[in-house]
């Protein structure tokens, strides 16, 4: 009984984890889509808001884009506006329109093959910790982040830096 037990428990490890790459799967047919909503069920909007908002309130320069074409300009134009716009300005920013073209751009840059696909971006995923999931788009110094964080009973999309 002990020895079935066992096995249970590590079938269950090796579900737990490859549950969030299975994500990653569903995730990039539905950044393939033409359509934002095919999105929706693994982005969480407000946490990603809530990331952006956190991050604009402190004032840490590490976080400040860096200059050049590639340079997130999401960040530059809220941070001009946040104060007079308050999260009116995070909600007409962060979309999933802008999640799903953040994630593309991504992909476009640091990938050869065309179409550009999530997949064949990706440098690194890896836990870093049991309910949040790192994705790395691209090599290091160039990279996009795409954080997904355990919500509820699904694996969704919490915070996207560049």
């Amino acid at each position: 009984m002990a020895r079935l037990l066992g096995y249970l428990l590590v079938l269950a490890v090796l579900a737990y984890g490859l549950w969030p790459y299975y994500t990653v799967f569903r995730l990039d047919d539905a950044v393939r889509e033409a359509e934002p909503e095919a999105l929706a069920p693994f982005v969480d909007l407000a946490a990603i808001q809530a990331n952006y908002a956190a991050r604009l309130n402190t004032p840490v320069p590490a976080f400040e884009p860096r200059g050049g074409p590639g340079a997130d300009q999401v960040v530059l134009w809220l941070k001009t506006n946040l104060a007079r716009l308050g999260d009116a300005a995070l909600d007409q920013a962060i979309t999933l329109e802008w999640v799903r073209n953040s994630i593309r751009e991504a992909a476009r840059r640091t990938t050869e093959s065309r179409p550009a696909l999530f997949m064949d971006a990706i440098d690194f995923a890896f836990f870093e910790s049991w309910n949040r999931f790192v994705i790395r788009v691209g090599p290091l110094g160039s990279e996009t982040h795409v954080v997904l964080g355990l919500v509820g009973t699904d694996w969704r999309i919490v915070d996207l830096v560049r």
